[in-house]
């Protein structure tokens, strides 16, 4: 295709706002499509998105539509919308993107309901032989439009191909990192979400830097174990997707989930501590607790039992990886792990499931002895 050829950009919130301003940055022609015709007519004549981006003004390489249509030839496709309408949005855009390049996930969970990975959702809804790759990392809407250095990796399961997207779309001050472990990206995107929200809970309850610290680094590690079961790569974690954004997203306000869980720990309820944004973590947790009894390094009963005290009102047993090395838990022990089980008892309210909930475990095992993690080799993801 020519250098004419656009870049779609599936979605015209905040996050796909800034993508597309920074695929234009790139050099390239963008279609910004919006399922509101209204509103994506307003933006085009307006050159700004002030529900979401106010302020900061659209490349003039953009063009918005709400044609499906205006989709139907591109060199790549960015799809830009929540995890929990993936499946929907590519649905009803099924056939448009049939002949739109390869799709490129920006979203970061798991579905609901499914317990599915984003990349089996689109492979199942797309055309069969349709490209699908990743995209995931430590960024901020506000930083990628406003042209703020960052950097992201996009995951393909062709190498080849994820060499190819990553120097489409790297401009001077967004830069993409490749790989082809696609699970592995997943992962450390939709997972970070969860321990965000733990965190903005430790915050909220103002439990002190330590224990958000040891958090933090006892999460990481179990999130580690999680994609390695799943066949994700240590090094994968280690860099942007994984570590990166997890530093980001677990230390800042201006992180939705950690936000989310800072009102939590505050002694908000969910819906509240909502307060009409999207925290993707609040539902995510759901679907990680349904993946994680499986290949969990517990056994099934440990795990159940867990969950079971995580959400009741019951002192956890020693024998619980809620409580701290067997032993009865001090009182400072008992208020992280009370935080622990509010974020799951929100998790629950916002996406309930028959199921025990389990997750986090890096909330509920802070303090477990991880497997020994082999030193990451040079890799492309860094």
């Amino acid at each position: 295709m020519s250098a004419e050829t656009p870049i779609n950009v599936v979605g015209g919130g905040a996050w796909g706002t800034a993508l597309a301003n920074a695929a234009a940055g790139a050099g390239h022609p963008v279609t910004l499509w919006l399922r509101d015709a209204g509103a994506a007519a307003a933006l085009q004549a307006q050159r700004e998105n002030p529900r979401y981006l106010p302020g900061v003004p659209l490349h003039p390489a953009i063009r918005a539509t709400g044609e499906a249509a205006d989709l139907a030839r591109a060199r790549a496709t960015l799809l830009v919308v929540p995890a929990q309408t993936v499946r929907g949005v590519l649905e009803s855009l099924r056939g448009p993107l049939a002949t739109a390049g390869p799709v490129i996930l920006c979203a970061k969970g798991i579905e609901r309901g499914s317990d599915s990975f984003l990349s089996a959702v689109a492979e199942q809804v797309l055309p069969p032989g349709t490209p699908v790759a990743v995209l995931s990392g430590p960024s901020f809407a506000i930083d990628v439009a406003r042209g703020l250095p960052t950097a992201v990796t996009l995951a393909a399961a062709d190498a080849g191909r994820a060499a190819a997207l990553s120097a489409l779309l790297s401009g001077p001050s967004f830069r993409l990192y490749h790989t082809d472990d696609v699970r592995g990206v997943e992962i450390g995107g939709a997972g970070k979400n969860v321990l965000a929200i733990a965190c903005g809970i430790v915050a909220g309850r103002g439990l002190g830097e330590s224990a958000r610290a040891a958090l933090i680094a006892r999460a990481f590690a179990e999130l580690m174990r999680f994609a390695r079961t799943f066949g994700g790569r240590p090094e994968t974690l280690m860099g942007l997707s994984g570590l990166g954004d997890l530093v980001l997203t677990a230390s800042s306000p201006q992180s939705r989930n950690f936000a989310f869980g800072q009102r939590l720990g505050a002694g908000a309820s969910p819906a509240e501590a909502a307060g009409g944004k999207l925290a993707e973590g609040a539902f995510t947790a759901a679907a990680l607790a349904g993946l994680a009894p499986a290949p969990s390094r517990w056994p099934k009963a440990k795990l159940r039992d867990c969950g079971e005290e995580a959400v009741s009102t019951r002192s956890p047993s020693p024998e619980s990886p809620i409580s701290v090395s067997g032993r009865p838990p001090k009182a400072r022990a008992k208020r992280i792990s009370s935080a622990k089980a509010r974020a799951i008892s929100a998790a629950r309210a916002l996406s309930p499931r028959p199921r025990p909930t389990t997750i986090p475990q890096a909330m509920a095992s802070t303090f477990l002895p991880a497997p020994p993690i082999s030193t990451p080799r040079t890799s492309s993801v860094w």
